[in-house]
């Protein structure tokens, strides 16, 4: 599958530091009662589709790709997960990424995605960030419904723990949640100096623009704001991504599954994402190069328009 021409920017006329007037942001109850933040927005005269936001996200960092798709006809819903964004928080500490079992998240999405489903017609997509993508194929491998079409962008199948060995990370997680750490901060994350901003952007972005978008909304909603993972977020990010690696329903996926990665990825395991890749009969994976960081839909122009008009030609082959 070849990109289609590169759609056109709108960077200059969408403003990201605000909602688009046409949308709708809510409340979703899980069957728990859980208030899951949610926004919807466009006509769904091309189909309905779902975003799922990666780790410590929050809806605002994508309102400029909701934007794109709801443009091109797409019924584009997304929330925030449980325990991150406007969902609450699962700790007292209101800026740790906490959760006691990605089973939860699972149930959560299940949930979901079916009273998604069920409100209309039409073709239907489910585009998917990191820790969503994750989290997508896990729930498509344990028997979700699939969606017409799947893409998951720079999905977390493997956790980059360098310089520690993969082994040895397991048991620093392990160790430190029997030693009473589990909802305590795995590291600390510093943003005090412009140094230690633009470490972590370039981890996340090449584009310093759009990197400041997420500090401006974080800055003035602080409520959707949020840190490093827990210990236990880290030991049950381990397992379930080993576990999904081990599953061998991913050899019998039969959605059809766009993969979008970064070679030089610091947040997700590339060589997991192309072992995977490999496996699932009817994925088509497109690593770029150094050229993009993690968050390849928040990148600059170049890398994030030509992710977009891959994905819009991949959803006009397979969404029909």
């Amino acid at each position: 599958m070849r990109p289609m021409d590169s759609p056109t920017s709108i960077s200059a006329t969408f403003d990201r530091r605000a909602w688009p007037m046409d949308g709708r942001l809510d409340y979703w109850q899980a069957p728990d009662r859980w208030p899951l933040r949610r926004y919807r927005l466009g006509d769904g005269t091309r189909g309905r589709m779902l975003l799922l936001n990666g780790r410590g996200d929050m809806i605002e960092k994508y309102l400029e790709v909701i934007q794109h798709w709801a443009g091109r006809g797409w019924a584009v819903t997304a929330f925030d997960w449980r325990g991150q964004g406007g969902s609450g928080r699962l700790t007292e500490d209101s800026m740790t990424g906490h959760i006691e079992d990605f089973g939860q998240w699972i149930a959560d999405l299940d949930a979901f995605a079916a009273e998604w489903r069920a409100e209309g017609n039409g073709p239907t997509a489910m585009v998917a960030h990191s820790m969503g993508g994750h989290l997508m194929l896990r729930a498509l491998a344990e028997g979700m419904a699939a969606p017409d079409a799947a893409v998951a962008v720079a999905p977390m199948l493997g956790v980059h723990s360098a310089p520690l060995p993969q082994w040895l990370a397991v048991g620093i997680a392990e160790l430190m949640c029997r030693l009473g750490f589990a909802g305590r901060q795995a590291w600390t994350q510093q943003e005090e100096s412009e140094r230690q901003k633009q470490m972590r952007r370039k981890r996340l972005t090449h584009d310093p623009a759009r990197y400041a978008d997420e500090l401006w909304w974080r800055d003035h909603s602080r409520e959707i704001a949020l840190g490093p993972p827990s210990w236990n977020w880290v030991r049950q990010a381990l397992a379930s991504t080993r576990a999904l690696e081990e599953n061998d329903a991913l050899d019998r996926l039969a959605v059809p599954l766009l993969i979008l990665a970064a070679r030089d990825d610091a947040l997700v395991s590339t060589p997991v994402i192309r072992r995977i890749a490999a496996r699932i009969p009817h994925a088509e994976l497109h690593v770029y190069g150094p050229e993009a960081a993690h968050e390849i839909l928040r990148e600059l122009d170049p890398v994030r328009l030509d992710a977009l008009a891959r994905i819009d030609a991949f959803l006009d082959e397979n969404a029909r």
